[in-house]
């Protein structure tokens, strides 16, 4: 979906001391930028930080970078979490601007991140061939093994069955294990939720939540992302999709 342009965004993101647009310069030295050494959270597709602004207000003890690719959507971010921290000075966040497609160029070893959210991110589901692009596909997962500390852990929530079906098996495939599952988040008591847009948006049609907790276990794993493929019963699943496609072209 494409948004509009938001001639405002930039200015305002240009003049906000907590947001870069040279996310690659950090790289390794993300702790740095922070007046506290505390843990290190990110958030990969923030959207308008409805969610991100109440959760990195709450937790001021612990540091966050948050990600999207445009300023169209991150000029949203920044004036709610300015809102969200009022007269606070705002210690604990970062925004940056990067396509995640190539999140190994911004995030180190040495940063020792120790969780990612990956809150309602394109499901790509139309199209079979697509699903490499997803946040948790395995070309994904693999670079932020590189990143994440051993038993860091991933927090995922989807409101797509179809993602989030398929994204357990990546997770498995990738070295991570599971520790908390559940397919309707409001329904499980789970806490604390921090409610995104989206998840407001899909809540009120009756559309349950998807959340699951994976972290990583420690250890290398010796795995191709480009050339894996899904097992069993979603292999075939994917390729009756590929074969419609072809047939319909």
């Amino acid at each position: 979906m494409h948004m509009r342009t938001k001639k405002w965004a930039k200015p305002e993101l240009a003049a906000c001391p907590y947001f870069t647009d040279e996310a690659e310069r950090y790289r390794g030295h993300w702790r740095e930028q922070f007046p506290a050494d505390a843990p290190l959270y990110v958030e990969l597709g923030c959207g308008k930080g409805v969610s991100t602004a109440a959760m990195t207000r709450d937790t001021p003890d612990v540091n966050f970078v948050v990600m999207d690719i445009t300023c169209n959507v991150l000029g949203d971010t920044r004036r709610n979490i300015a809102a969200a921290y009022g007269e606070s000075p705002v210690h604990n966040v970062m925004i940056a601007r990067y396509d995640i497609s190539y999140i190994e160029k911004v995030f180190a070893p040495e940063d020792r991140v120790e969780r990612i959210y990956i809150n309602f991110c394109n499901p790509w589901t139309k199209r079979p061939k697509y699903a490499k692009r997803r946040l948790t596909h395995p070309r994904q997962l693999m670079q932020y093994r590189e990143f994440l500390v051993d038993g860091g852990e991933i927090w995922f929530k989807t409101d797509d069955v179809p993602l989030f079906t398929e994204s357990l098996p990546y997770f498995e495939a990738c070295g991570f294990e599971m520790r908390y599952l559940t397919s309707d988040l409001h329904a499980s008591g789970f806490a604390p939720n921090y409610v995104s847009e989206h998840e407001m948006k899909f809540t009120a049609l009756g559309v349950p939540i998807k959340f699951v907790i994976m972290r990583k276990k420690p250890g290398p794993v010796e795995l191709d992302p480009i050339r894996w493929v899904m097992p069993g019963a979603f292999a075939k699943l994917r390729c009756a999709g590929e074969e419609e496609e072809k047939q319909g072209a």
